[in-house]
């Protein structure tokens, strides 16, 4: 390792020491109880709601993913995802999150999802949380395994270590810290993660915008690749075995641009829809000690949302400009931020910066694993495999499964190849429409059936299957995000089964009602 590495390693394991403390500090309290260790109690403040909520759910996506695709493709594709992914942050926080503290609270004060939506329907034999659950653990799986890959690719790219060694030991950190200190662990980490994440891509966006030569040199730059600077417009690589061809000059070539249609602009802004589906969103809400701090909350979040979002595709833009051959593959693109925070800053700095992604990686990673644990062992193992299990008991087997759960994340992360936009936008899209629906009708429409509940589950988590494998790569009309399809037809599965069964029992329709007065 030489001396800068050494410097950037430092830089690095002082955060993940400072992480690892907030884990030792929770410990004790997230070990009492099954309650604490996966909800903390109910016991968060705004600002922690608000960071941890946000910092889980962008991961390292925000610091390579979404970069990489501003860098690979021009300002569309990025610029409308962002516009989505802002308006759904913004109406989940003002329209689901007051409603879903009261209600979860109401409905036997359920502290998973799956506990949520099977209380809502006052179930006996649980279906919906099964159903629920199952899709939880399939979808965090591969979203857990999308973290690790980031990991993975963030140590070989810095340290020159074989990718796959890099992987397991990131993965075997954030197992650890999840596993001792829990929820609180979790929500306390995230928001500090939030902070250094907003920091990170701020400080390279500056030192970018100088290094390109100001605003203006950026923009003239842009736009001189075809449809590469254009909301209406994509740009084209020219590619030869999935590496960009450059021309004699050593300057990456492009195709004509590519149009971007109001079918691409409505397909990608309905990555937005995805926020009404997402647990470890959804659970920061039901977490907040007080309803009332919600607001604060959704202030904090939308505006460090805007700022992030924004930071992200600007540094694809601008590393596009400053280094326009470095990353010849749409893989390598997404390490856009690394690059710039190794070419311009000092290695102490660097390993600051760099910390931005780990912290990214960290913050989703420990939800989604968390979360997928608390869906087997309070849903399955506990609520029908063996009911008469004491918390103790339940609390182990979350630690069990969080273990089982790590290690196939990590055997789905040994494709060192995975496009991390790409492993997202699936698991995206299949919180979105498998939950997404159910929740805004559960929420809002004291109509929806067990049976509808049941049918929109399915036919959302089914959908983004089949229109992913089989729809989708027929192109033309067909060639739109899974989650709008499949949200729509999980809408109106959940309409078309509630007004073909007959309309709920009474004990659920007043805990609707009494949900609403809690709210007010």
């Amino acid at each position: 390792m030489s001396l800068e590495q050494g410097q950037i390693f430092t830089s690095m394991c002082l955060y993940v020491i400072a992480v690892i403390c907030i884990g030792l500090y929770y410990a004790k309290r997230s070990g009492e109880s099954s309650s604490n260790f996966l909800i903390g109690g109910r016991s968060l403040g705004p600002w922690i709601t608000a960071m941890g909520a946000e910092a889980s759910d962008m991961s390292g996506w925000l610091l390579m993913g979404l970069p990489g695709v501003a860098y690979w493709f021009g300002l569309s594709d990025a610029v409308w995802t962002s516009i989505g992914l802002l308006a759904g942050t913004y109406l989940n926080w003002l329209f689901v999150a007051k409603r879903l503290r009261g209600y979860s609270a109401i409905a036997g004060d359920a502290i998973t999802i799956p506990d949520f939506f099977s209380n809502r329907f006052k179930e006996k034999k649980k279906v919906i949380m099964t159903i629920a659950a199952l899709f939880i653990l399939i979808f965090f799986s591969v979203y857990a395994a999308s973290c690790f890959v980031t990991m993975g690719r963030l140590f070989s790219t810095i340290f020159n270590v074989k990718y796959h060694y890099m992987m397991v030991a990131g993965a075997l950190f954030v197992i650890f810290y999840t596993f001792i200190g829990g929820f609180l662990a979790e929500s306390a980490s995230d928001f500090m993660q939030g902070v250094i994440m907003v920091i990170s891509l701020s400080v390279v966006l500056g030192v970018g915008i100088s290094t390109a030569g100001g605003i203006s040199s950026v923009v003239e730059n842009a736009k001189s690749i075809p449809g590469f600077f254009e909301f209406f417009g994509i740009s084209q690589p020219v590619m030869k075995d999935g590496v960009q061809q450059l021309d004699n000059l050593g300057r990456p070539l492009f195709g004509d641009k590519a149009g971007y249609g109001l079918i691409t602009i409505v397909s990608t802004l309905s990555w937005g829809l995805g926020y009404f589906g997402m647990p470890q969103v959804l659970l920061k809400f039901m977490a907040i000690r007080n309803s009332n701090e919600l607001t604060l909350s959704r202030r904090i979040a939308t505006i460090w949302c805007a700022i992030s979002l924004f930071a992200a595709v600007m540094i694809g833009i601008i590393g596009r400009i400053i280094y326009p051959d470095a990353l010849l593959t749409q893989t390598s693109a997404e390490s856009i931020f690394i690059l710039m925070s190794t070419r311009f800053f000092p290695p102490i700095m660097a390993g600051i910066v760099m910390a931005g992604i780990l912290a990214a990686t960290i913050s989703s990673a420990d939800s989604y694993l968390l979360i997928s644990a608390s869906a087997f062992s309070k849903n399955i193992y506990h609520g029908l495999m063996k009911k008469d299990a004491d918390d103790k008991t339940v609390l182990r087997m979350t630690r069990i499964t969080l273990l089982v759960i790590s290690v196939i994340a990590m055997v789905i992360a040994l494709d060192e190849n995975s496009v991390i936009f790409k492993v997202v936008s699936f698991a995206w899209a299949g919180f979105g429409a498998t939950f997404g629906p159910l929740m805004v009708f559960s929420l809002f429409w004291k109509r929806t059936t067990r049976a509808g509940a049941i049918s929109g589950m399915l036919t959302g988590g089914v959908m983004v299957f089949v229109w992913k494998l089989l729809v989708r790569p027929l192109g033309g009309v067909f060639d739109i995000y899974e989650l709008l399809p499949a949200f729509v037809l999980s809408c109106l599965a959940i309409v078309v089964a509630s007004f073909l069964t007959k309309e709920p029992p009474k004990d659920v329709l007043e805990q609707f009602e009494a949900a609403k007065a809690y709210e007010e």
